[in-house]
């Protein structure tokens, strides 16, 4: 499998064009060993045959692989055992020289299989990381495809009840088929921006413009100015992103059927949060509400949900009087939502 990461350790060991460079290099590290180690002959106490060989050998092993590493340590150990292990300048079998290269071929062994076995680790991580990689791609491309059709799927329903309306004579019959086609309709067109893969929350004040601006839109009216305030920095969880959207949607839509319906008008949806929680009005400035109104005694459907769903999010809803004549749609929610 080609591996895609970029990282240099995850790269090695390296392939040159031509095998004998890799060679060729490491031969250059053992005679800068070489060099380095008869430099501090001067310094350096007696003994220590080996001590500017070792990162030679781990140097090649690390950057070409096992083969140049064995031949790294072979170079350097023969180097070693000719100008450094008494007698200099001579092969010498004694017991003492055949002990000290011993421990050096256990020590160069041990480091040649440890970068070995750390190398085809780092292999095997970055292939699992580029398979991951393709799963996520392909997991996110479906639920994109499960929302597209999801949404078609909301559009066509959304379409069947408005084609059943026209085979409907009573005036309520309509009117409830008529509201259910069009709540249909405006979430299969904002499913798509309600659920993120990712699972990352969406910033409150964009979700609101976007939103507002769908409900706005579906109403089939111009005349309506929109005002949205919020806080900047405000992440809205995906689990509340639905309920919260269709108590927007519902409050929006009562304030142009019921409180502006022939005339223009203004609405202003606010955020604000406090230490006790976060409160979310609608307010317009239409006729506004009933002195008796009472939202628990409603019949109406879209306030029924709304309350409903607030309670889902362990909110409170109301529906009151605003101070310029209006009405006043507010979500009481917890801070922890």
């Amino acid at each position: 499998m080609q591996r895609r990461n970029e990282k240099f350790v995850e790269r090695l060991p390296l392939v040159l064009r031509r095998p004998w460079q890799a060679y060729l290099l490491t031969t250059a590290f053992c005679l800068i060993a070489f060099a380095i180690r008869s430099a501090a002959e001067i310094v350096m106490p007696v003994g220590y045959p080996f001590v500017s060989f070792f990162p030679a050998v781990i140097l090649s092993s690390f950057l070409f692989g096992v083969r140049p590493g064995i031949y790294a340590g072979l170079l350097c150990g023969a180097l070693s055992w000719y100008f450094f292990i008494p007698p200099r300048m001579g092969i010498a079998f004694d017991p003492g020289v055949l002990l000290a290269l011993g421990f050096y071929g256990a020590v160069v062994a041990v480091d040649i299989a440890l970068i070995h076995f750390m190398q085809k680790a780092n292999f095997n991580l970055a292939i699992e990381r580029e398979r991951s990689r393709a799963l996520a791609e392909n997991r996110e491309l479906l639920f994109h495809e499960l929302q597209h059709r999801v949404s078609n799927n909301l559009q066509v329903v959304a379409a069947m009840l408005s084609l059943q309306r026209r085979d409907v004579d009573h005036d309520i019959a309509r009117r409830a088929l008529d509201d259910a086609s069009a709540r249909l309709a405006l979430v299969g067109r904002i499913s798509r921006a309600l659920y993120n893969p990712s699972g990352e929350g969406q910033n409150i004040r964009a979700f609101l413009t976007t939103l507002t601006a769908d409900v706005v839109e579906a109403s089939g009216r111009d005349d309506i100015a929109l005002t949205i305030e919020a806080p900047e920095d405000l992440i809205l969880e995906p689990d509340i992103a639905v309920p919260l959207a269709l108590i927007v949607t519902e409050a929006v839509s009562n304030a142009i059927e019921h409180g502006l319906p022939h005339r223009a008008g203004r609405i202003h949806v606010g955020l604000d949060m406090a230490d006790g929680g976060i409160t979310l009005h609608v307010t317009d400035d239409g006729k506004g509400i009933e002195p008796d109104f009472d939202l628990g005694g409603s019949q109406s459907l879209g306030l029924r949900i709304s309350n409903a769903l607030a309670g889902q999010l362990n909110g409170r809803f109301s529906l009151q009087r605003s101070a310029q004549g209006g009405a006043t749609a507010r979500l009481d929610l917890p801070v922890r939502a």
